[in-house]
């Protein structure tokens, strides 16, 4: 029983992966269309070599035993076809993705990005990047607090913690996705600088990290 909970387990952490790539990056690589919202039909998805042998059973198990929430299923009413769609992480632009807009700062008193000491050095002169990504993605505070479920990942080192107010007063946008994640695009650089930062820490064990 434990052998096959494990097979099952790894075979879903292999089609999160490959949902992944298709929704955030890889759709129009292999032909297909996003539709409105970042939505692609499933039964599309599923034609891919790259998904044969999984069924829509699969991707709904999937998607449902998701605990951050990073995928969304919805029936297209027209045509009662199944679409699937990731809520963010985008590397490709998406018309229509659920992102509400950052205005107060009071509503999000933490912002926390979540990295590995590998990249901290740099991060701290340089700031924060989305590279192919759209958005630099934070959490709503850390992990296990409260609702908090995304935005960072679990083996995530380092803490940065993000001064919401200064950054909106110099004209960042920020916005939160439906599976709670904030984003930023940066500055045209697709950076947010290090003079946002408020604090950082390291995660386990919790200590303060200078931060120049």
């Amino acid at each position: 029983m434990a052998a096959a909970a494990t097979h099952r387990s790894r075979r879903d952490v292999g089609i999160s992966k490959k949902l992944a790539w298709i929704l955030r990056h890889g759709a129009p690589k292999v032909g297909l269309s996003y539709q409105y919202g970042g939505y692609l039909f499933l039964d599309d998805v599923l034609r891919l070599k790259e998904f044969a042998g999984i069924t829509e059973k699969d991707v709904k198990e999937v998607v449902e035993g998701n605990n951050k929430r990073r995928f969304e299923l919805m029936t297209d009413e027209p045509t009662g076809r199944v679409m699937v769609r990731a809520s963010q992480g985008h590397s490709v632009a998406i018309d229509g993705l659920d992102l509400t807009e950052i205005t107060d700062a009071d509503q999000y008193p933490t912002v926390i990005h979540g990295t590995y000491f590998k990249n901290w050095e740099k991060i701290k002169r340089e700031g924060l990047r989305r590279f192919s990504r759209n958005h630099i993605h934070f959490a709503p505070g850390e992990l296990g607090d409260g609702d908090v479920i995304s935005g960072m990942r679990e083996s995530a080192e380092v803490l940065i913690y993000i001064n919401l107010a200064k950054a909106l007063a110099d004209g960042y946008r920020f916005f939160i996705s439906r599976n709670r994640v904030i984003l930023t695009e940066g500055n045209e650089e697709g950076c947010l600088p290090p003079k946002y930062f408020s604090a950082a820490y390291q995660r386990r064990p919790r200590v303060l990290l200078p931060l120049c």
